[in-house]
C-alpha cells in the first residue's frame, strides 16, 4: 500500500502549504519542513534562511529509518514522534500517515508542550491530505489511467529528447 508512487498536484500541495503555514503561526515555530519517507523536500514554511533543505529531508528520513530499526528491536511497530533539544533550536518530527515525516523547528519563542498539541491537529489533517492523494494514486493504477502524469511519454520519446 505505502508502495505506490504518488502523485501530487498543485491543489495538494496548496493544501499542504497551508496547513504548514498555520502550523508555523500557530506553534510560534521558525521553521517546517514536510518531507517524504525517501527523503525528498514536498514543501516547506517560516524562517528558516539559508538551511540546506537536500540534507535536512535526507537525514530526517535516514533518522526515521534508523530509529525505526532500533523500535523493531525493542518490540515496537515505530517511534512515530521524536524530539532533539538543541542550544538554540529544538527539532519535533513526527512521522505522518506512516508515509509523511513533519519536521518542526522551534526555539525560545515556543515550548515541547506549545509544539506537540499544535503538530497533532496539524498532523490530523496533513494525514487526511495524503490519504487522498494516495487513494487517488492507487485508483490511477488500478484502472490503468491513461491520464496519470507522463503516462504518454515512452522510453523512445526520452531517448530523442537526450539523443538531441
Amino acid at each position: 500500500m505505502n508502495d505506490t508512487q504518488l502523485v501530487m498536484y498543485d491543489e495538494d500541495y496548496r493544501k499542504v502549504l497551508a496547513i504548514i503555514q498555520k502550523l508555523v503561526r500557530d506553534a510560534n515555530a521558525k521553521g517546517i519542513f514536510v518531507v517524504d519517507r525517501n527523503g525528498q523536500l514536498i514543501g516547506e514554511a517560516g524562517e528558516m534562511r539559508g538551511i540546506d533543505t537536500t540534507s535536512l529531508a535526507s537525514l530526517t528520513a535516514g533518522c526515521i529509518a534508523a530509529t525505526g530499526g532500533l523500535a523493531k528491536i525493542v518490540g515496537e511497530e515505530e517511534f512515530p514522534i521524536h524530539f532533539h533539544q538543541g542550544h538554540r533550536d529544538n527539532l519535533h518530527i513526527t512521522l505522518v500517515a506512516k508515509r509523511i515525516i513533519l519536521v518542526v523547528i522551534f526555539d525560545e519563542r515556543s515550548s515541547l508542550g506549545l509544539v506537540r498539541l499544535r503538530v497533532k491537529k496539524a498532523g490530523t489533517e496533513l494525514g487526511k491530505v495524503f490519504e487522498h492523494i494516495q487513494k487517488r494514486s492507487e485508483q490511477a493504477n488500478a484502472e490503468g489511467d491513461g491520464d496519470a502524469p507522463f503516462s504518454e511519454i515512452t522510453d523512445e520519446d526520452i531517448d530523442n529528447l537526450f539523443s538531441m
